[in-house]
């Protein structure tokens, strides 16, 4: 049977999950995945509790969040692929001694799209002394929008993810100031199943695992022009050699870890972000909601 694989929203740092239906990847392993496009997170998560889709991609702060909502919830993260945070602080002059504080009266800009990455980043700023609420973000605006206030000099620092960032870095118009991969382990995008799944289809899920594994070397190892190349129609608006500078610039962070396994380490940083933040009521252990099971067959 074919199993149906939800994509969360379309982002560059998702690359990964295209490569493996571009290079066949999939189709080697033996297993038959169809793509199924959704409008936002929510709508991936929805459609996979409602037996829509068998897979969905997305982050474990969605998986963390239905737990904490209801216990009896049977999701569950059993691939890594983002193993570290892909955005970006870019400021408009440049600042190599950056540091939190410098944000302090600065018309600076998060992501409105989804919660992850500002949940993330104020748990960097606490950790520094930083007030992230004092600091009276610009939280409404797309970053798309931000990318062009920016630009235009209306803001002095945006939190957005690739291409915004490498289109602004390549044209002079911003600077980078932080890489939130750079703080380590953090878990963010996994394949996501429900339990009773992980069980009936214990075989398909073992070949997407297996495929998403070579499809990590694959990206570890092929140029990123190639890997641009390759990836065009998925994202045919952006210009190959600010696609393949993304790749490359990710690819230096350590951004897509090197097997399928998800670590401790990265779900903890989450976890712990998450609960400074107020968007989990109580604690939710590891085992809760990841099953490293099929990551460690797929490698041995």
């Amino acid at each position: 049977m074919a199993i149906r694989l939800s994509e969360n929203f379309r982002a560059l740092f998702y690359a990964p999950f295209y490569a493996t239906h571009a290079t066949g990847a999939f189709t080697e392993a033996g297993v038959d995945v169809v793509l199924v496009p959704s409008p936002s997170p929510p709508a991936a998560v929805k459609a996979l509790l409602a037996g829509e889709v068998d897979v969905m991609w997305g982050g474990p702060l969605r998986v963390m969040m239905s737990r904490d909502s209801d216990p009896r919830s049977d999701l569950v993260c059993f691939c890594d692929v983002v193993a570290r945070d892909p955005f970006f602080i870019i400021g408009a002059t440049p600042r190599p001694h950056f540091r939190f504080a410098n944000l302090k009266g600065l018309r600076f800009a998060t992501v409105s799209e989804v919660p992850t990455p500002w949940i993330c980043l104020a748990d960097d700023l606490r950790r520094t002394g930083v007030d992230p609420v004092a600091l009276a973000p610009i939280a409404d605006r797309t970053m798309e929008e931000n990318e062009a206030a920016l630009r235009a000099g209306t803001l002095d620092a945006v939190h957005l993810f690739q291409p915004h960032a490498e289109r602004l870095l390549a044209s002079g118009a911003g600077h980078l100031w932080y890489a939130a991969a750079t703080r380590g382990r953090t878990a963010y995008t996994t394949l996501v199943t429900r339990r009773g799944v992980l069980e009936r289809h214990h075989d398909e899920l073992l070949k997407m695992t297996r495929a998403v594994h070579r499809t990590l070397g694959w990206f570890a190892r092929t140029p990123a022009s190639e890997i641009a190349d390759r990836l065009r129609d998925y994202f045919p608006d952006v210009a190959p050699t600010v696609f393949a500078g993304a790749i490359e610039r990710y690819r230096a962070l350590g951004l897509w870890g090197s097997d399928p396994v998800i670590h401790r380490e990265g779900y903890d940083r989450l976890h712990s972000a998450m609960r400074a933040a107020g968007a989990l009521r109580r604690d939710i252990a590891f085992e809760e909601c990841v099953d490293t099971k099929l990551a460690e067959q797929a490698m041995s």
